[in-house]
């Protein structure tokens, strides 16, 4: 039996101010739950909160938070062990750190899972305030601690060796899964009650992610704006996600309806709201700039609707061949896919055929398998 040590504070503190769970969270929620149904597995729960406290359990695994503030700067800024160290020394083997909190911990092993290296590769679609400079230089000193890096995708991996400046043999390549709720089919009556509350056509591109520069709905709204008034009249553009950072123009367009009534913003829906939209969308357009993995695209796989991403970072190594790939800095190649995805039957017929193919290969349970494999090297057994 592995005692496990698992970091929820990003999960945790999305959950108790109800914004949500995306990005970090959502890995960390989607492994914990492939974790506790292994085999050889005891899960301890470790949130990084302001006092120790116990708080119950919660999906099979018992819940602990330890403190984390001050001594967490101390143990960033000078490389000790945090003051709750040998607590935790005592109740778990290995530490793994999901969310980019990664404590320094004296002998006790550390798996750390860094996403991609965005703040430091592309600081310019990240916040640049002081404290923000502030997580992105600790980040990458408190990466160095851990005894193994997992990361998502080839690409993240580059990046992290280049600019966390760490050996490549350090870092193991683990894709993320996709929930079998993805495949599975929605009733009909969900589908007609979504439909009808939100007002949806019979088909409609979809654009999902958060409202920032780096997810390149700017450019989405442009090359949608560049098709024919006929199709945008037919097919409107419905836009899903919550506000992010720099969001202040594209907000203001959408909220102000700058881009007709064809353009709609729908803000954050809930997980089943959301499934229920992309099970009708007819093409999902997600050309994000940059991406560590681009989960929204497996997505859209498994539910069964056809793909536009990007060429770049790791969205083609996610997409394979069952996606139409454009430049995403190239207004007309996203229009041009957009066109030919709402005319071209077949082709969309087969690229859903591909996708769903390609979802197969991902799942969540294999993602947690290969996690363990990553302890069992780090603990030697």
């Amino acid at each position: 039996m592995i005692r496990v040590g698992f970091g929820v504070t990003v999960l945790d503190r999305s959950l108790k101010t109800g914004g949500g769970v995306d990005g970090i969270g959502s890995y960390t929620s989607e492994l914990q739950r492939a974790l506790t149904r292994g085999v050889g597995i005891d899960l301890t729960r470790i949130s990084f909160a302001r006092a120790l406290t116990r708080t119950g359990e919660t999906s099979g695994a018992e819940s602990s938070s330890v403190r984390f503030g001050i001594s967490a700067l101390v143990s960033a800024t000078t490389g000790l062990s945090f003051p709750e160290a040998r607590w935790l020394r005592g109740k778990i083997d290995i530490m793994h750190a999901t969310d980019h909190l990664i404590p320094k911990l004296g002998n006790l092993p550390v798996v750390a899972t860094l996403m991609d290296a965005i703040p430091l590769s592309h600081p310019q679609w990240v916040s640049r305030s002081p404290l923000g400079r502030l997580k992105s230089a600790l980040w990458r000193r408190s990466a160095k601690w851990a005894n193994r890096i997992i990361t998502i995708s080839g690409f993240s991996k580059d990046q992290i060796v280049r600019h966390f400046r760490l050996p490549p043999d350090a870092i193991s390549i683990i894709p993320l899964g996709v929930g079998k709720h993805w495949f599975d089919s929605v009733p009909s009556e969900t589908l007609l009650d979504t439909k009808k509350r939100l007002e949806l056509p019979d088909r409609f591109f979809l654009f999902v992610g958060t409202i920032q520069p780096r997810k390149n709905l700017r450019r989405v709204i442009d090359a949608y704006l560049g098709l024919p008034p006929g199709i945008r009249n037919e097919v409107p553009l419905i836009i899903v996600g919550r506000r992010g950072w720099n969001d202040g123009d594209t907000v203001d367009a959408l909220v102000g309806g700058a881009h007709g009534p064809s353009v709609r913003w729908f803000g954050r829906l809930g997980d089943d709201d959301l499934r229920a939209i992309v099970k009708q969308a007819s093409v999902l357009v997600f050309p994000s700039l940059c991406e560590g993995f681009g989960l929204p695209v497996l997505e859209a796989f498994a539910a069964g609707i056809p793909v536009i991403t990007s060429n770049i970072t790791a969205l083609p190594e996610v997409a394979g061949d069952a996606a139409l790939l454009v430049d995403p800095y190239d207004i007309s190649a996203i229009s041009d896919a957009m066109m030919e995805l709402i005319e071209n039957e077949e082709m969309a017929r087969a690229l859903c055929e591909k996708g769903r193919r390609r979802a197969e290969g991902y799942s969540w349970e294999r993602t947690a398998a290969m996690t363990v494999d990553v302890y069992r090297q780090v603990l030697g057994i």
